[in-house]
């Protein structure tokens, strides 16, 4: 792997552990049922937590790595009017889609967790009854799994390309011989002309068989 290449990938799991780190402390310090309380009957009290600002920067480092390891490669749909099927592209897709697949996911569950954890002084009614709303065990978890499983096969599809380019004839291409656009040339055909050396006859001779 070139310099470059080393860079960015490291540069990529570095995020992508930070993002799933600050997921698992989002995590451990979201607001928990036990410790909102009922200011009265149509209001709650909930406690300040730092969920809401680890899921944020799980989320926004998330993205930013997601951002790193598809800007140099691209969208490998587009590559693919061009270039011909074989292990290499299927391998490529494969890691494409599911980068992106566990990336919105994973978006999504930081950003609404985070956002539901901030609620304070606000309450639900569910038939009739007042309850207060805390953001379900898992939501932080799961994002930060999903996170840095993004992160994982995204750079799985960056060096699944870069080993393409590197190989020779990498996307199974053959080489098609110039036809000339399309017009035959060819050479006029002259039968062989043999050629006799000439035979020489004695003077004597030919005035005999002239006379005879």
């Amino acid at each position: 792997m070139e310099r470059k290449g080393l860079v960015l990938c490291s540069v990529v799991a570095f995020l992508g552990v930070l993002s799933a780190a600050t997921g698992f402390a989002a995590e451990a310090t979201r607001i928990k049922a036990s410790e909102v309380k009922f200011v009265s009957t149509t209001q709650c009290s909930y406690p300040r937590s730092p969920a809401l600002g680890l899921g944020l920067t799980a989320a926004a480092a998330l993205l930013v790595a997601h951002i790193i390891i598809n800007i140099p490669t691209g969208c490998i749909c587009c590559k693919r009017t061009s270039r011909s099927w074989n292990s290499y592209w299927t391998k490529a897709l494969v890691f494409y889609v599911i980068s992106w697949f566990t990336f919105v996911i994973a978006f999504l569950l930081l950003l609404t967790g985070s956002a539901l954890n901030d609620q304070h002084g606000e309450e639900s009614v569910y038939f009739g009854n007042y309850y207060c709303y805390v953001v379900k065990p898992g939501v932080f978890a799961g994002g930060a799994v999903l996170a840095i499983a993004s992160v994982v096969f995204g750079i799985f599809y960056y060096l699944t390309l870069n080993t393409a380019k590197n190989t020779s004839d990498p996307w199974g291409n053959s080489a098609v011989p110039n036809q000339g656009g399309g017009i035959a040339m060819g050479q006029p055909q002259f039968p062989t002309q043999t050629s006799q050396d000439p035979v020489f006859v004695h003077e004597d001779t030919y005035n005999r068989r002239q006379f005879t």
